[in-house]
């Protein structure tokens, strides 16, 4: 049996590895993604003051901080038995509103949007954010960095930094908006409209007027029947920040919806010896294995997972948009993971609409932004980060040290599905043993379609970590192995 690895793989945030086996006729027998690195922040943030989780947990990723920052100051407040005045989540809202301008930004044009734009089977070298500029214009170019930048100004503005924000505390926010702040944010809010509107434009004109990519996002390689999960308001309509989670079955029926607080009597983890990643699954339906279908508890989150659990968008452009991707894919749910693509930009247009809309309303100066915490105890933050729903679980001792922490991570959530989508991209696209960079490629397009970030994903080790010691003498000679 003959092995191909793609090591590292690129344009993704954190390290992985795919193992692709052939059998004797050159035919993908299996294929695995390995995720070797180990962050295990659920273990050294027990102890810690309760308080300095939201900083803490942010430096999980440098790309996702405030996913990170609120997941924690969501719990605290629960933790505490707190809620936060209405100004306060309004800021909190609309700073992670700005949060994802940059990062589904990031995304498209630097990740994800070069193998589109520029080409799947072009040089290697070219399929960047370099090769991206080359193919739409300098200018374009510009505007890609201004806006990204834009976000990340707004974030700067109410966290206090760029990234790793320092703002969320149990109970509200640290610090209020001043009306230059306001202003600011506003001019840079209504920019983004227009950028993301643009984008979009652009996305219709290189993708979705390209027969060859229409065909290959609705090809059976990049195609998975799973339940998809997001985070819902009160009209079922998608939300980055609060609100229950909606679970959806693979006709777009409803099959679960519950409070953050009662995720682990709906979520549990499998594990496996070969990655350090968990494999989350639904309780109600199973663990069968790496297979979709109604029988399997695999979901999705993410982009697609959000709009597919949602009835639509709460902002008028990005409902148009959303209308447009289910008519022209065929109707809800879509299942397609290269559609993940579309899904993130509309997205965009929603939290640059999202994002006005918050920097215009009266509240938003508010200094009434914090409640007094009261005893702590037990609490659960659940938002929905740029990759898909972030749960955050602390337990805390009566003198408000961490005593227990769980994690689950978007990039986790979508673990078993990313491998999966692998699998079958590399089965549909390998046959006779002929293998190119560009078919590689194409495989790789299967996890990158997600934007997982494996820095994030790897918070705890399967049973013990792997462990070679060895003993050279002072002639420098192997003397002894011993491994765990």
């Amino acid at each position: 049996m003959k092995k191909v690895m793609i090591d590292p793989i690129t344009r993704l945030e954190g390290h992985g590895k795919v193992a692709i086996f052939l059998d004797d006729a050159g035919e993908v027998a299996n294929a695995y993604l390995q995720i070797p690195e180990l962050r295990g922040f659920e273990r050294f943030c027990i102890g810690r003051k309760a308080e300095d989780m939201p900083v803490l947990t942010s430096r999980i990723c440098g790309v996702c901080p405030v996913a990170h920052h609120f997941a924690a100051a969501k719990a605290l407040d629960a933790a505490f038995n707190v809620e936060p005045p209405s100004a306060a989540k309004k800021l909190r809202e609309l700073m992670y509103a700005a949060y994802f301008i940059y990062d589904h930004t990031l995304h498209f044009y630097y990740l994800g949007g070069p193998d589109f734009v520029v080409g799947p089977d072009a040089p290697p070298e070219k399929r960047n954010i370099i090769g991206v500029i080359e193919k739409v214009g300098l200018e374009v170019g510009k505007e890609v960095i201004k806006h990204r930048a834009y976000g990340q100004r707004m974030t700067e503005i109410i966290g206090g930094k760029a990234t790793h924000p320092v703002c969320g505390l149990p109970g509200g926010m640290s610090k209020a908006l001043n009306e230059d702040g306001r202003k600011e944010i506003e001019m840079m809010a209504e920019s983004s409209v227009k950028f993301a509107q643009f984008t979009l434009k652009l996305f219709h004109d290189l993708v979705l007027g390209n027969s060859k990519y229409v065909d290959m996002i609705k090809s059976p390689s990049y195609t998975h029947k799973t339940y998809y999960m997001g985070l819902v308001d009160k009209n079922n309509k998608v939300n980055f920040y609060d609100g229950d989670v909606r679970v959806v079955d693979q006709s777009g029926n409803e099959f679960l919806k519950f409070a953050p607080k009662d995720y682990l009597n709906n979520v549990a983890e499998h594990v496996e010896e070969w990655t350090y990643t968990k494999m989350p699954y639904l309780k109600k339906v199973g663990w069968k294995g790496l297979v979709d279908g109604k029988d399997s508890g695999i979901y999705r989150v993410g982009p697609l997972g959000r709009l597919n659990a949602s009835n639509g968008m709460a902002t008028p452009l990005a409902q148009a948009e959303y209308d447009v991707m289910y008519k022209t894919l065929g109707g809800k749910p879509v299942h397609s993971t290269l559609a993940f693509h579309w899904a993130r930009l509309i997205e965009l247009l929603y939290a640059t609409e999202r994002a006005l809309e918050l920097s215009r309303d009266p509240e938003i100066t508010s200094t009434d932004i914090r409640a007094k915490p009261g005893e702590p105890g037990e609490g659960v933050g659940v938002v929905e980060a740029a990759r898909g729903t972030l749960f955050h679980h602390y337990m805390l001792d009566k003198d408000a040290l961490i005593k227990d922490v769980n994690l689950i991570v978007a990039t986790t959530n979508n673990y078993p599905a990313i491998c999966m989508s692998i699998r079958d991209a590399a089965k549909g696209l390998i046959h006779g043993g002929n293998v190119d960079q560009g078919i590689l490629n194409k495989v790789e397009m299967a996890f990158r379609a997600y934007d997982p970030c494996f820095g994030c994903a790897t918070h705890y080790a399967v049973g013990q970590m792997p462990l070679t010691v060895e003993i050279y003498n002072s002639q420098k000679k192997l003397v002894k192995t011993l491994r765990r």
